[in-house]
């Protein structure tokens, strides 16, 4: 693209249109309000707003740059909590864009009546999560609102991370012929979440997958895989995440049902209360498309990471006209679409 980029808006919001709950789940209300708000507003070239972060040039190198907020409801889930998950999900952010996560900031709306002792319960899973993701929090804000107008808690962190001399990791990115891998198996976060929430007890209890991944990413830029793209399906699950990467490079993206990795628990939990896995937030696991010759040697260290015992070369991406796919073992295909209304409310 040559000329300056203007943004437009092709998708007009309806006069009298309220922000609703799904707007947050990452799904197509959510890109809708992407497309109709902020990107016009804030996108200066085509490729903004499509990733987990911007990469910046910063002098003779580049940075990244992230920012995410966290309203989970329970604070306190089995594997995690909104402390933990809010270190890890923004160190997740910047890996996701091939940077080395270095610092983060940190700022905690409070609800009037918050038990200090569950404050510093929070900030002290914060301050480990930084110390197993070799970040630091350099700086902060507090601010309290009144009792009843904060649900208890809310984090926002932002972070900045180091980009390598010649990585560009973005979905567009990717290309026909590159195989796509799964860095270990599904639905675990909303499950625990969920069950936390409901009050759901499950004969095989579930904990969230909450953790970071940028040791695993530096692993493969360190052996020189070539990293097409990378996304941590969060919300909207894996499915969601696969329909947008599809849809961003213009390519078609078709995955095998019988290699992706579903534990036990998360499948029966998912089948008693009619959830579809593949679109169940996960917080500890990523995807990743590179060259079909480097597969073998990725999954090889994904394997090997923590959490990756469920890791595997899931699928390839092909010439198409922008839409994920699924084939199950019957060699029948069904379409992956993006999230339609929320399935999991409040999950990070």
């Amino acid at each position: 693209m040559n000329g300056p980029f203007t943004p437009s808006c092709p998708l007009p919001a309806a006069a009298g249109e309220l922000v609703e709950l799904a707007h947050g789940g990452g799904g197509s209300l959510m890109q809708r309000l992407i497309d109709s708000v902020f990107r016009p507003a804030f996108a200066a070239t085509p490729a903004d707003f499509t990733h987990d972060g911007a990469v910046l040039d910063f002098g003779a190198g580049r940075l990244a740059m992230t920012t995410d907020s966290y309203v989970v409801q329970p604070l306190f889930f089995p594997g995690g909590d909104i402390g933990a998950l809010a270190v890890n999900g923004t160190v997740n952010d910047l890996a996701m864009c091939g940077a080395e996560p270095l610092f983060l900031s940190a700022g905690f709306v409070i609800e009037e009546g918050f038990p200090i002792t569950e404050l510093r319960r929070i900030v002290d899973s914060m301050r480990a999560a930084a110390a197993a993701a070799a970040v630091r929090i350099v700086t902060g804000d507090t601010k309290v609102v009144e009792r009843g107008k904060g649900d208890g808690l809310y984090i926002n962190t932002a972070g900045v991370g180091r980009v390598r001399s010649g990585v560009s990791v973005a979905p567009q990115n990717v290309r026909a012929g590159d195989a796509v891998l799964l860095s270990g198996d599904i639905g675990r976060h909303g499950i625990a979440v969920m069950s936390m929430r409901e009050g759901l007890s499950f004969e095989f209890p579930v904990a969230s997958d909450c953790a970071p991944l940028g040791a695993t990413v530096m692993q493969l830029l360190d052996a020189g895989i070539p990293l097409r793209c990378l996304r941590d399906p969060t919300r909207g699950g894996l499915a969601t995440c696969l329909a947008e990467i599809a849809a961003t490079a213009g390519v078609g993206i078709r995955v095998a049902e019988e290699a992706i990795v579903v534990s036990e628990p998360v499948r029966g939990a998912c089948e008693i209360l009619g959830l579809d896995p593949l679109y169940v937030a996960n917080e500890g696991c990523f995807v990743a498309f590179v060259p079909a010759a480097h597969a073998q040697q990725a999954l090889s260290i994904l394997c090997k990471a923590p959490g990756g015992e469920g890791a595997a070369i899931i699928g390839r991406v092909e010439a198409g006209d922008g839409r994920a796919l699924l084939e199950n073992g019957l060699g029948s295909c069904r379409v992956l679409d993006l999230l339609s209304g929320e399935q999991l409310p409040r999950i990070c």
